[in-house]
């Protein structure tokens, strides 16, 4: 299995035996940033087609700091390639019914392309059960139970942000999936689930490991593609990393010395072929594909209208 990268930085590593090889750090600034100037080109192609923007609309519930950040981004994202932002802001003790209603409407309204339900809310609200409520033609973030069984199914259909953009990261790397052994530490429906399934779409034979997992060290060793999302700052050392894996770390850990992913990355270039940096790797990706989501969304809806 191998690769080329025009988007990463070669790093030189003295290999055991006096030789030396070469690790790609992938750049996922770089590659997200080529994704946002398509989608800039073709929101342009769409508008000026149909004689409408495509929109997006994002509903915070309460003044969770972390979470206002990611809206304003996803925002002046939006607004940077073109896409028209909708900003539905409720109060912390907003009842689930107002909640309800409001992506309802959002579901009807014809200007809006793509929903989005900014996650964590408060804790009287069912998260699950409110993005389960937006029409899965206008779930961007790919997590209906509708989206999720498209794509258990292999149909057309919204896909995750994030594990989206890891395929788009392996995709620009050059790699190889057809028959690779691949391992997703972690299982969430956000990510490892989903994950877990662009890969078998791809071909990869797939390992789902998590915290019950025996001897999680030695199920990392068979992989040949390695991506972690557990939440654990610098869990995965070298010694649990293949020689030449190449390695997808979509974790961010704060901590006191900084910001860092789920593996520890000064240890394990010096093994893998190619690994993605924290910050910088896969998280400006998930922006990128909600964006490229949103653009899809309304690609499909105008299809539907009747001429």
């Amino acid at each position: 299995m191998g690769f080329t990268n025009i988007y990463g930085v070669p790093h030189w590593n003295d290999a055991e035996g006096g030789g030396r090889h070469s690790t790609t750090i992938i750049d996922g600034k770089a590659i997200a940033a080529r994704v946002r100037a398509e989608v800039t080109r073709d929101v342009a192609a769409f508008t000026a087609r149909t004689g409408r923007r495509p929109g997006l609309a994002t509903v915070l519930v309460g003044e969770d700091p972390a979470s206002a950040i990611y809206v304003g981004g996803k925002q002046k994202a939006s607004r940077e390639v073109g896409i028209e932002p909708y900003d539905h802001r409720l109060p912390a003790d907003a009842p689930s019914s107002e909640v309800e209603a409001l992506i309802e409407r959002l579901n009807a309204e014809e200007n809006v392309s793509g929903i989005l339900c900014q996650l964590p809310v408060p804790a009287h609200l069912d998260g699950v059960h409110l993005t389960g409520l937006i029409d899965a033609g206008k779930d961007v973030d790919g997590l209906t139970p509708l989206s999720a069984g498209l794509l258990a199914l292999g149909r057309e259909g919204l896909r995750p942000c994030t594990p989206a953009g890891v395929m788009v990261l392996l995709e620009e790397a050059g790699v190889d999936l057809q028959g690779a052994e691949a391992v997703v530490v972690g299982r969430s429906n956000l990510f490892g689930k989903p994950m877990a399934q662009l890969l078998l779409a791809a071909n990869a034979t797939v390992t789902t490991a998590h915290s019950r997992t025996r001897d999680l060290p030695a199920v990392c060793r068979r992989a040949d593609v390695l991506i972690v999302a557990v939440g654990r700052d610098r869990m995965v050392r070298a010694d649990s990393v293949k020689p030449g894996a190449v390695v997808i770390d979509v974790g961010m850990n704060r901590s006191d010395d900084g910001l860092h992913g789920d593996v520890d990355f000064e240890a394990v270039k010096d093994v893998a072929s190619a690994i993605t940096p924290v910050p910088g790797g896969v998280g400006p990706m998930t922006i990128a594909m909600l964006l490229r989501n949103t653009l899809q969304a309304a690609e499909m809806a105008h299809s539907e209208v009747p001429a």
